[in-house]
């Protein structure tokens, strides 16, 4: 019997050992949130998710996208930004944006951290973003060439790059 993604969500307080936290803020398609989950499952990686969403967790795609992973998924799921950012050290955070101060390969990342991203139609909010404006990253691009590169390529970069700061704990 295969478990739903739905059946897969426990609290925050339960993934403080995950070597790190991916967040996706108002994610809008499931494809993108599959694959991430599948990056989470491979890597031990908390999956945290922000209402509202743009699908129902146990959406087609989004589960055809995670295949037979979402058991090994620790999904956290989190009712607004506000609510996360309050059983979250905000300190702890990484900021993933377009304008980011930082290449994220200049992130002193440590176990533990959140890479938050925002959704794949519009920013993370611009006030959060002025607020911790030493703790906001971006990966470099032609800006000229493109917008912003796909949500789950952009987890992938930038959680692979802090997993390899942290030596890839936990991973082979």
């Amino acid at each position: 019997m295969t478990m739903q993604p739905e059946a897969r969500i426990v609290a925050a307080h339960d993934v403080g050992d995950a070597p790190l936290h991916v967040v996706l803020v108002e994610p809008e398609i499931p494809p993108n949130t599959g694959n991430i989950a599948r990056m989470c499952a491979a890597t031990g990686c908390a999956l945290h998710l922000i209402e509202p969403l743009g699908f129902q967790i146990d959406d087609r795609a989004l589960k055809r996208a995670g295949l037979d992973y979402w058991p090994a998924v620790r999904l956290v799921l989190h009712p607004s930004l506000d609510a996360f950012l309050a059983a979250f050290p905000v300190a702890r955070c990484w900021w993933i944006e377009t304008t980011g101060a930082a290449p994220y390969a200049s992130a002193a990342f440590a176990r533990g951290d959140a890479l938050v991203f925002g959704k794949e139609t519009g920013a993370l909010p611009q006030a959060l973003l002025d607020a911790h404006r030493d703790r906001t990253l971006r990966i470099p691009m032609r800006g000229e060439a493109v917008r912003s590169i796909n949500l789950s390529t952009a987890a992938g970069i930038v959680t692979y790059a802090a997993l390899a700061a942290l030596d890839f704990p936990g991973l082979t």
